[in-house]
């Protein structure tokens, strides 16, 4: 029986069916990957020091609060493609030091503020709180600031949930202005000699009744925190609109002169340590003379007393003794 010779209709419906198995196979890939990964990725956890609020992201899904993952969580199905936003859940701090490397900004940093006779003082403290772990508060503070992004000290920008540097941006932009004006209200109600005893050093104080006491710094300090403590948390509810952040006290550990007055402050303390020298210098001369004085009015009384000592003072080996009297006295020897 004569084979049969394939014919071009043949070879092109051949061609065609591989053209469509290749597209079949595209299509499962790009259908199959994306499934793949939406599984694998469906499932979180949180570990002690974080909270999470999962936000629905798939194609064909809104992008609302789905759910909130509390802190130390087991494997959690967040559904096929949804955003997860992590937050710190435990007790946080913001520092403000002239310490470089210690603080929450790169550098020297202080809330200069001036006090209430125009002396800029120079503010050292850390606020510590803590992020309201309230689920309803959660989703709220999540569609107010995790949706947006903040311009940290270095210039980039980030969302609050973008690790360290975004918390920290969230904390520079939103939190740290509230800082500012709190402490600033505050340090303008007391004097600089209030605040810091050695600032009367350097000071006018001829209007001021009696000087300044520079006593009881440390209660007018302890003064100064208590009100911020008050006012933060009332300024930080308003400005962020509800109570986002809860736990909040602020421990102010230090008020520094400006580098000018401090350098003014020094030299007016040498100052005054040299004349503190030259005073007792002057009372111990003042001594030494009295001294002397009572020394002679006995050597009046007793001019034999005064030859005796005349005696004792003189150098170990003389033998000859002669005042006044060419022949000497011989003097015993041992």
């Amino acid at each position: 029986m004569p084979s049969r010779t394939p014919t071009h209709t043949d070879a092109g419906g051949s061609r065609s069916f591989r053209r469509l198995a290749i597209l079949a196979v595209i299509a499962l890939i790009v259908v199959a990957v994306p499934t793949v990964l939406g599984v694998f990725n469906g499932f979180e956890r949180t570990n002690g020091g974080e909270v999470a609020v999962v936000r629905d992201g798939g194609p064909l899904d809104d992008n609302r609060v789905r759910q909130i993952i509390d802190p130390g969580s087991s494997v959690t199905w967040i559904g096929w493609w949804s955003q997860i936003h992590r937050y710190p859940a435990q007790q946080r701090f913001y520092t403000i030091t002239s310490d470089s490397g210690r603080g929450e900004r790169s550098g020297v940093d202080v809330v200069t503020v001036p006090s209430s006779d125009g002396v800029n003082m120079g503010i050292e403290g850390t606020l510590y709180f803590a992020l309201n772990l309230d689920h309803g508060t959660l989703k709220s503070f999540d569609d107010k600031f995790g949706t947006r992004k903040f311009r940290s000290a270095g210039g980039g920008t980030y969302y609050p949930w973008d690790g360290d540097e975004g918390w920290s941006a969230f904390l520079d932009q939103i939190i740290r202005p509230v800082i500012d004006n709190d402490l600033r209200t505050q340090i303008n109600s007391f004097r600089c000699a209030e605040l810091v005893s050695s600032c009367a050093l350097v000071q006018n104080t001829s209007n001021q009744q009696g000087g300044l006491q520079q006593q009881g710094n440390n209660a007018n300090i302890a003064k100064i925190q208590n009100a911020v403590n008050t006012s933060l948390a009332e300024d930080l509810k308003a400005t962020l609109g509800a109570d986002f952040l809860t736990g909040i006290h602020f421990n102010l550990s230090r008020v520094t002169l400006p580098a000018e007055v401090q350098s003014a402050v020094d030299q007016a303390q040498a100052a005054f340590a040299k004349v503190t020298e030259a005073q007792a210098k002057v009372a111990q001369a003042r001594a030494e003379a009295d001294a002397n004085k009572a020394r002679q009015d006995g050597y009046n009384k007793c001019p034999t007393c005064a030859d005796i000592e005349k005696l004792k003072a003189l150098p170990q080996g003389i033998t000859v003794y002669a005042p006044g009297n060419t022949g000497g006295v011989a003097l015993p020897t041992k």
